[in-house]
């Protein structure tokens, strides 16, 4: 039952439009190096990311500026992709849920747990909406 779960977590974050990163390697493939905007949504089994951070990411989805590409990893269950990814946020503290805006492998914006938990759905999309307003520059989704 537990694994059901998890697998419907996880699609959930891929139904908003994300490539799943499972594993050190996938993200090293993946975000350094990257050209473009990209959104690393940290995905995790609290019940602030099933009632507010992934809800949130499927409606910003839907604005007219997104970033070119969006990955996740999966908190405390894929734990090497996970820390790998973390290593890249320019030293942020461990937090998830959470979103990292990346352009050109780099970290421009985080969005932390706390900045989540408390929050409505609709105040995480503006957070989020205001942050692709500001860092990605069309809606197009281009291969990064």
């Amino acid at each position: 039952m537990y694994d059901i779960l998890i697998q419907e977590m996880r699609d959930e974050v891929k139904r908003a439009g994300a490539q799943e990163l499972r594993t050190h390697e996938e993200v090293d493939a993946t975000i350094p190096g990257s050209k473009g905007t990209m959104l690393v949504v940290v995905n995790s089994v609290c019940g602030c990311a099933a009632g507010i951070s992934r809800p949130a990411l499927a409606k910003a989805m839907h604005h007219a500026v997104v970033p070119h590409k969006v990955v996740t990893v999966f908190a405390g269950q894929d734990k090497e992709a996970t820390a790998r990814a973390r290593e890249l946020f320019d030293n942020q503290p461990p937090s998830s849920p959470s979103f990292a805006l990346m352009r050109d492998g780099k970290l421009v914006e985080m969005i932390h747990r706390h900045q989540i938990e408390g929050h409505s759905v609709d105040q995480v999309t503006q957070r989020l909406t205001k942050v692709f307003d500001q860092y990605c520059v069309s809606s197009e989704k281009q291969p990064v």
